[in-house]
């Protein structure tokens, strides 16, 4: 594998046309192949980060490609005004694989997200509660959009945004003690628990292993909506279909994107149990969710998914992984701990390390670091076992070699 020995000269100044709201690297690609991209300088890197766990058939996968070829020159848009067969069949699809029921289709995780609250607010209406209360989780993501945004616990991406949506109550992560208390305390708001099965942008957080069947149940007891958001960690990335299926469940709600459209913007809000039917027209809607073109990118992948095994890929790669991490790293006294959930792994150090982003890419290497401290690998799901045993190669070089 070439190596880089140089770095491209950011064209993202102050005269940009762009807004600066992302802190970009100074590099940019021309093109990518399988887990593969090309620079514009043609040096190769192993994508270990899939556009923020994205890109689960890699790049320019030759299947994927072609379905939105055909579906372009047959029809791209033509609104919800309209019955859409493509979208009915992924809707399908996406039922049969998650065990929900119903599905709305929006163009993002954030508007996924957006969707589950005004569900849980409806169901609460329904209901006669005039306060409708979510309960949410200390070091969540759910999204920047407003909603999301009041469900996501961090305060430098809310800050000079107050005054916050109304209508949430924040407990710590994994503790199902502080969610009973949160329910005693607003017993007669509470409509629903927010939660993803494992943290990804809080670092690659894992509860215990009965946590979300404790929810589950507590869901049951108390008439609430169970809401998991599955944005980062469906579509295959865990090693199961959706992360919930480890622990033989089914959501209320679920939420999901990113690698449902492997680049191609969609995503997508599930309902089942008390939570079905509750949207009527009227109640939601978005002008491009689950376009002919978008539904042909998530059937895609699906098929990929299936034909391929790459669900199957992801549990046995990410195992891989992950042993091979915890093999090479044994006495490392920088090591704090390795978290995975299938293809998305996290390596937490017991420094701040945003520097590795850039030795793991001079070695050609894209990783990205998650809540300050957390390599954070999410590498596409068609990664193959030399590709792993790289992987593994280049974090156990930058860690060691690491000082803080």
């Amino acid at each position: 594998m070439t190596k880089p020995t140089s770095s491209v000269k950011s064209s993202f100044s102050k005269s940009s046309p762009l807004m600066h709201n992302y802190g970009r690297a100074d590099i940019a690609f021309s093109h990518g192949e399988g887990c593969y991209l090309f620079d514009t300088k043609g040096i190769r890197y192993l994508d270990a980060i899939s556009g923020i766990a994205v890109n689960a058939l890699g790049h320019a996968h030759p299947g994927f490609t072609a379905a939105i070829q055909q579906q372009v020159a047959r029809l791209v848009h033509v609104s919800n005004l309209y019955q859409i067969p493509e979208q009915i069949k992924l809707a399908s699809v996406l039922c049969k694989r998650s065990g929900m029921q119903q599905a709305f289709f929006c163009n993002s995780g954030a508007e996924s997200i957006e969707a589950a609250i005004k569900l849980a607010r409806k169901y609460g209406s329904k209901r006669g509660i005039k306060k409708p209360t979510i309960i949410v989780t200390d070091g969540a993501f759910h999204g920047r959009t407003m909603g999301a945004l009041a469900a996501t616990h961090s305060p430098k991406y809310q800050e000079g945004f107050t005054p916050m949506l109304e209508g949430f109550v924040r407990v710590p992560y994994n503790d199902v003690a502080a969610i009973n208390a949160a329910i005693a305390k607003h017993a007669a708001n509470v409509v629903a628990i927010l939660v993803e099965p494992a943290q990804g942008e809080g670092g690659v957080r894992k509860p215990s292993a009965t946590y979300l069947n404790e929810l589950r149940s507590l869901c049951d007891q108390h008439d609430m909506l169970l809401m998991l958001d599955e944005v980062q960690t469906g579509n295959g990335r865990s090693g199961k279909w959706f992360a919930y299926q480890h622990n033989g469940i089914l959501p209320d709600v679920l939420s999901t994107a990113k690698g449902l459209g492997n680049g191609f913007p969609i995503g997508a809000c599930l309902t089942a149990g008390k939570a079905f039917d509750i949207f009527q027209p009227g109640h939601h809607g978005s002008t491009f969710g689950g376009s002919p073109l978008a539904s042909a990118a998530g059937l895609a992948v699906y098929e990929a998914l299936d034909k391929e095994k790459l669900v199957q890929n992801a549990a046995k790669r990410g195992k891989q992984i992950h042993q091979g991490l915890q093999k090479a790293l044994k006495g490392c006294t920088e090591l704090k701990e390795i978290r995975s959930l299938g293809l998305l792994i996290g390596v937490e150090l017991h420094h701040d390390c945003g520097e590795l982003v850039m030795a793991a890419r001079k070695r050609g290497l894209l990783i990205n670091v998650a809540s300050g401290n957390v390599i954070r690998l999410a590498p596409p799901l068609v990664l193959d076992e030399a590709e792993a045993d790289f992987i593994v190669t280049v974090v156990c070089e930058i860690v060691k070699e690491f000082r803080p």
